[in-house]
């Protein structure tokens, strides 16, 4: 499962990093006058930002190392790398957020014109009077124009009796008949034009009133809370928004990825190394016969002589045992017989327990282990455990004292008694 999660990460954090250095390839091609200087700087630009992800695994191990000066340099680099970087990162994010906000606010303006002009033209059509066809009235038009009462009134310039009159009214009213006809399809085509112009702005999206809809939402919302808050204000946070995802993401997204592996952990072997030992028989102090002379009776029977030889002899005798296997201790073994003593009554709290450990393993100049790991491996000591008050703790065991420890480390002294 740690793996996987690994693997995730490192996979969302190098999507973030490829597109933070795409952001600076752009944002450095364009400050190149020629071509061959824009692909410098973009260059430049893509490492700046892949550096920024990878200085943070020297920042902390050159903290953990305690090498201050290497430290002070990693810190110095990234702050100037992801600087460079947020500027360009904000200034790509805003340049597609204005232009993608402003092609919007054109297509919404467009829309609303077209729907006008397609509202003047159908209210145009409803004016006009009821007609026939323009090819039937041009027809008829024609008609008129073939009779000689066309030619008699000079084409209806010239009137002077009832029935001349009434040939021109007719044809009059036949060519107003006509005008209405031809503006019809002239509206007619219009509309049909302005539809085709609204299906098309519609393809694929909905046409909506605003340039920016995120934009507008949030501000409404905000505007609950500070009433000042426009729609131009939240586009600037939102752009800031998006860079600092893409900075944070890329920067530190690797380093918190690979944690899952725990880089830095001191994982002890799984199959110890087994190494050949040989014990010596103990020492054995075989004292020797003790002679005990008799009193002698001599002339002076008061008088008794005891001669008391007692001689001792230690002997070393080495009887090799035979050579067995056994695995070497561990650092948490070593400090649980260094540091640890049995106590009935007495218990610890894990994180007085691990904070002990630390210390015990900055003086033995070691890394010490992971918190989980740690309490992994001194669980296996067999030390009972238990929850209380929220707080694991140890029970029946207790840290030794400073003057326990000073004995300790103090070299044994042996006193020597004369015979």
């Amino acid at each position: 499962m740690r793996h996987a999660l690994g693997v995730l990460g490192v996979l969302a954090a190098g999507v973030l990093l490829a597109v933070s250095a795409a952001m600076n390839w752009r944002f450095g091609v364009s400050l190149g006058r020629t071509e061959l200087d824009g692909q410098i700087y973009g260059a430049a630009s893509a490492a700046a930002d892949c550096m920024k992800a990878l200085v943070p695994f020297f920042l902390f191990a050159a903290i953990k190392n305690r090498m201050w000066s290497q430290a002070a340099a990693s810190a110095l680099v990234w702050v100037v790398v992801t600087a460079y970087s947020l500027t360009s990162a904000l200034g790509h994010a805003a340049l597609n957020r204005l232009d993608t906000a402003g092609q919007r606010t054109a297509t919404a303006e467009a829309y609303k014109d077209q729907r006008a002009d397609l509202a003047r033209a159908q209210e145009q059509l409803s004016w006009i009077p009821q007609h026939r066809p323009a090819q039937a009235v041009q027809a008829d038009i024609d008609a008129l124009k073939d009779e000689k009462t066309w030619s008699y009134t000079e084409q209806c310039s010239k009137v002077d009796g009832p029935k001349t009159r009434g040939f021109c009214q007719k044809f009059h009213a036949l060519s107003a008949e006509l005008a209405s006809a031809k503006q019809t399809v002239a509206l007619e085509a219009r509309v049909a034009d302005i539809k085709a112009k609204m299906a098309t702005a519609t393809a694929g999206h909905a046409v909506t009133s605003e340039g920016d809809p995120q934009a507008a939402v949030l501000a409404k919302l905000a505007a609950l809370v500070a009433p000042s808050v426009k729609v131009e204000d939240v586009q600037t946070a939102l752009t800031v928004f998006i860079a600092l995802l893409l900075e944070v993401g890329s920067g530190f997204g690797m380093y918190i990825a690979f944690s899952q592996w725990r880089l830095y952990d001191r994982h002890t072997p799984t199959a110890p190394l087994m190494v050949p030992v040989s014990t010596a028989a103990a020492a054995v102090a075989a004292p020797k016969a003790v002679a005990i002379a008799k009193p002698r009776s001599g002339a002076n029977d008061n008088k008794s002589v005891t001669e008391v030889k007692v001689a001792t002899e230690v002997k070393a005798v080495a009887s090799p045992a035979p050579q067995r296997l056994i695995a070497p201790e561990t650092d948490v073994e070593r400090f649980y017989k260094e540091r640890i003593e049995t106590q009935d009554g007495s218990s610890l709290t894990a994180t007085s327990l691990y904070e002990d450990y630390c210390a015990w393993c900055e003086d033995q100049q070691k890394e010490p282990l992971a918190l989980p790991t740690f309490g992994r491996e001194f669980g296996e000591l067999g030390v009972q455990k238990a929850r209380i008050a929220g707080r694991v703790r140890y029970i029946g065991i207790a840290l030794k004292s400073a003057e326990a420890l000073e004995e300790d480390k103090k070299p044994p002294v042996f006193d020597e008694k004369a015979a």
